[in-house]
């Protein structure tokens, strides 16, 4: 199983909380040559209150911080996290921003970010055959209320040949 060569992401807090309750980080580095955060995701996950979730999020990406160079001109629109994702993504040009928030999403697109989220990571992870099964983990994020759309979610597995939730 081959990683994207050259693929760079830049990963929203979300996202991190979301790949960290279903203990799958890991997979990340198995999909992508250059995984990127923010400093001001660093800061937003660093500062939950989970104790689990902050010390792998620590031991896994403290080395993959960066600093935006820019002025950050989305604050006002957005979450801190989330606008300087955006802005870190432009500048390191990354081939994805990797965010689940719709709002931040939509304004990440207007300008041209190409944007995929958890669940497309997991079934991007599925085809690769990184993870066996999509439906343990959906249920898993779903019982650790995180909320994605069961639309979304069902549409996944049936495309991946699961039973739906």
């Amino acid at each position: 199983m081959k990683k994207d060569r050259g693929i760079k992401i830049v990963l929203d807090t979300g996202v991190i909380i979301s790949l960290i309750v279903i203990n799958k980080l890991d997979i990340l580095d198995k999909l992508f040559s250059s995984v990127n955060i923010p400093y001001a995701v660093w800061e937003e996950v660093t500062n939950i209150k989970n104790d689990i979730i902050r010390e792998k999020a620590i031991i896994e990406l403290q080395n993959k911080v960066k600093k935006i160079n820019n002025k950050n001109i989305l604050k006002p629109f957005i979450d801190y996290g989330e606008s300087e994702a955006i802005i870190l993504t432009q500048e390191i040009k990354a081939d994805y921003l990797v965010i689940d928030d719709k709002k931040a999403r939509i304004i990440a697109e207007s300008i041209g970010v190409q944007c995929i989220g958890t669940l497309g990571i997991l079934y991007k992870a599925k085809e690769k055959g990184i993870i066996k099964e999509l439906r343990k983990l959906f249920l898993k994020l779903i019982s650790n209320n995180r909320y994605y759309s069961k639309q979304v979610l069902n549409k996944l597995l049936e495309k991946s040949g699961e039973r739906k939730i």
